[in-house]
């Protein structure tokens, strides 16, 4: 029997995903909120379904896998709030489920390593939110559910370059400050290996080899453009939106021995200068 993906949330992590999975003959059900992205879906032979909308989702039932990306609010899953009965009857019929987290549910550690059996205290709103989900999909009786923690992602059109040339980049400067970040190929390729070789209950972080300062890496970035260095400014009296000043509040650095331990992953770009340098190739085609 063909296999078939069925993936809330389908975003810029699960398109990479899809990119490996399709060529392979598998079959990917994207849900979206409106009806221009089902269109993209649709061009790169994602099979679009509108969530919220019609309940249960159309193809649903025939997952023989399921990747979930949606995030929780305050009043909690988004697809659990919906769906918990569905998802609770189609669980032991799966092959596979994937939950991708953050590694914001670890809180701040003021630059110390944590790993995935590091005590779960978020300080932030959306990381108390995260740390609920994961335990409201790990309640699911017979789901073989793997937890996936994102550090900050970029790729394909999320990188530093277009802040760099328009002049807008500046380099926010906070002593200590270190932050872990995933180019999205290396989360595609952790997800195809862990669908390859399941072991549900497993948590695995997802990061390069290289926790670094951000004025760093926009630092590289204006290097690898030849432009000028952006301007540094101090954390404590930068303009920034809520939501950035909330990346602030945590430092730390991830460990991901257990992708390469576990599921043999050997990183496509296992710092953040690779990751650039390829991104920029890729740009200029």
């Amino acid at each position: 029997m063909g296999k078939t993906l069925f993936s809330f949330g389908h975003g810029f992590s699960a398109r990479a995903l899809t990119r490996l999975l399709i060529p392979q003959g598998w079959r990917v059900i994207g849900t979206t909120r409106s009806e221009d992205k089902a269109e993209s879906l649709r061009t790169s032979g994602v099979e679009p379904v509108l969530f919220p909308g019609d309940l249960p989702p159309e193809g649903l039932s025939e997952a023989t896998h399921l990747l979930i990306s949606a995030g929780p609010d305050a009043e909690g899953d988004p697809v659990l709030s919906a769906l918990r009965p569905e998802i609770e009857k189609l669980a032991p019929r799966l092959e596979w489920a994937g939950y991708l987290s953050t590694t914001g549910v670890y809180g701040d550690h003021q630059g110390d390593w944590v790993d995935e059996s590091t005590p779960l205290t978020p300080s932030t709103r959306r990381g108390k939110w995260r740390v609920a989900a994961e335990s409201e999909w790990q309640s699911i009786p017979g789901l073989p559910l793997h937890i996936f923690r994102l550090a900050g992602i970029y790729g394909p059109g999320r990188g530093p370059f277009a802040k760099v040339r328009k002049g807008t980049a500046r380099r926010v400067i906070k002593e200590g400050q270190v932050f872990s970040r995933i180019h999205v190929d290396d989360i595609a390729q952790v997800l195809a290996a862990s669908i390859a070789q399941p072991n549900p209950g497993a948590i695995y972080n997802l990061c390069d080899d290289d926790p670094a300062p951000p004025q760093d890496v926009i630092a590289h970035a204006a290097e690898l453009l030849g432009l000028p260095l952006p301007p540094a400014v101090d954390y404590e009296t930068a303009e920034m939106t809520p939501m950035a000043r909330s990346f602030y509040a945590e430092s730390k650095r991830v460990r991901n021995d257990r992708i390469k331990d576990e599921l043999g992953v050997e990183l496509l770009y296992p710092d953040y200068r690779a990751g650039l340098q390829a991104l920029l190739e890729d740009e200029n085609g």
